[in-house]
């Protein structure tokens, strides 16, 4: 198992080298860190859960034209080439097909508990102090307005429409970081996830205040 995460590791590096910074091998690397942590409390398969959580975003969607395959194929090429077992890979794949917030209305009905971990994990990296500088890099990198008084969150918005979505970066807390804390799977996701939002709705706070030069 260790010679299999070390390759991949290394594999995911290499891949992402020049990545968006929120998406970059370091997410990789937290989402990879939390899940063993929750692992440690919830159980679990752990070479399933390290490799999904190492591959997860080894091609985002987002960043491949909406491509949802693309990440499965990859994953698939680069676990039978460092010779991971046939049943183990079928897991992992599962793993990453399921992630997403935005396939969320097409989620498994009961879960593996790999898969929620990982989800929880990644869900995690989403929110917070680091969640708001990801949501900010990636807005940023998108060129979306920080924030238009105007311009009101979609809370309504169907997978297709989150696909293509560039509202401002505030209205993202609310179509989708806001969300998170009630979508968590395990009790240790959750306790996390309650001071992270607690976090992010004083950031939203004091951001208004500053917006409205409240002094």
């Amino acid at each position: 198992m260790k010679n299999h995460i070390t390759l991949t590791i290394n594999f995911v590096k290499e891949k992402l080298e020049g990545a968006e910074a929120g998406h970059d091998w370091f997410h990789i690397e937290r989402v990879w860190k939390i899940s063993k942590k929750i692992a440690e409390k919830e159980g679990g398969n752990l070479e399933v859960i390290e490799l999904s959580a190492l591959l997860h975003d080894i091609a985002d969607p987002k960043f491949h034209n909406g491509d949802e395959t693309l990440a499965l194929k990859i994953s698939k090429d680069f676990l039978e080439e460092i010779h991971v077992e046939g049943e183990l890979i079928e897991q992992v794949l599962f793993v990453i097909k399921n992630i997403s917030f935005k396939n969320r209305a097409e989620a498994p009905e009961n879960p593996p508990l790999e898969l929620q971990i990982v989800q929880d994990a990644d869900r995690l990296d989403a929110i917070g102090a680091i969640g708001i500088a990801r949501t900010f890099n990636f807005g940023g990198f998108k060129n979306n307005l920080m924030y238009h008084p105007e311009i009101k969150p979609n809370l309504g918005m169907n997978k297709e429409e989150y696909k293509k979505s560039n509202g401002t970066t505030i209205n993202h807390f609310y179509e989708k970081l806001l969300l998170l804390k009630d979508l968590m799977n395990t009790e240790t996701a959750k306790k996390i996830a309650s001071e992270r939002h607690d976090f992010m709705l004083q950031f939203l706070d004091e951001f208004y205040k500053e917006w409205n030069v409240e002094l």
